[in-house]
């Protein structure tokens, strides 16, 4: 097996000079002010926020397509290697184009075709005195009609677990590169910058802690006192987690967060 080369540089930058763990730090901090943080002892550690912080992301990955951007990436195909591992940012590939039809005989393969040729010279090169768009229309559908018969698609399965990427061939030839159109993941510096999931993300860390100090707090129902104890409010702080939570999804089903929403499926 080998590995594609990844060219997805430009859309994983960084869009600020700060580090993960300053943004982090940043968001915990928010988490705690407005769990009231220094008006009162909130029964954290630093291990709860990274919990909910990583389970935060987690979900957002699993629910918004915000969460990925779509890439092209440049592949070379190698003579009888039909598995290729992708790299891990890949969470799912749409298609493979290929340059040419039929065989693979290297990167300068090629498929001579006359009429296409003539259609090039007589109608495409000069569409002022000849052909138009109903002559353009029947030569991509000819292209096409071409590229089905003869190879110019490539089958394929993807395992978006382990990356790897079967093309359904045997390559006779080594040196041709495919393009290969599919999804990323976004860096989690860059989904906390991003004015719609670094909001969601933040607002998912709260509702994760509020749940988990309900859940200390609500083993003991109160705490003995000379005024006759003090009573804990964990059930009611499960409650506004729980209630947070819907929200939240509600709020992914809305597109608050800057995805896309689902287009028409013929069919």
């Amino acid at each position: 097996m080998t590995t594609a080369t990844n060219q997805t540089a430009s859309i994983l930058a960084t869009p600020s000079s700060l580090s993960l763990d300053e943004i982090k730090q940043a968001i915990f901090q928010n988490v705690r002010l407005r769990l009231g943080d220094g008006i009162i002892d909130l029964e954290l550690d630093p291990q709860h926020y990274e919990a909910a912080y990583n389970y935060a992301i987690k979900v957002y990955r699993q629910r918004a397509q915000n969460s990925t951007a779509e890439t092209y990436t440049l592949m070379t195909v190698i003579k009888n290697i039909y598995e290729y591992t992708l790299p891990q940012e890949f969470v799912n590939v749409r298609a493979i184009f290929r340059r040419t039809v039929g065989l693979e005989s290297g990167p300068a393969s090629s498929s001579f075709d006359p009429f296409s040729s003539a259609i090039l010279n007589t109608y495409l090169l000069n569409y002022n005195y000849a052909g138009g768009m109903a002559t353009y229309d029947f030569y991509a559908g000819y292209v096409e009609l071409a590229a089905r018969m003869f190879g110019g698609y490539v089958i394929y399965t993807f395992d978006p677990v382990t990356k790897l990427l079967r093309i359904v061939r045997d390559p006779k030839g080594t040196g041709e590169r495919v393009l290969i159109w599919g999804d990323i993941q976004r860096d989690e510096i860059v989904l906390l910058q991003d004015p719609g999931s670094g909001v969601w993300i933040t607002d998912w860390i709260l509702a994760t802690l509020k749940g988990v100090i309900g859940e200390a707090r609500e083993k003991f129902g109160s705490i003995a006192g000379p005024q006759g104890g003090t009573t804990l409010n964990g059930a009611q702080m499960k409650a506004e987690a729980k209630a947070l939570q819907e929200q939240l999804i509600n709020e992914l089903k809305a597109y608050v967060d800057n995805s896309q929403p689902l287009t028409w499926i013929q069919g």
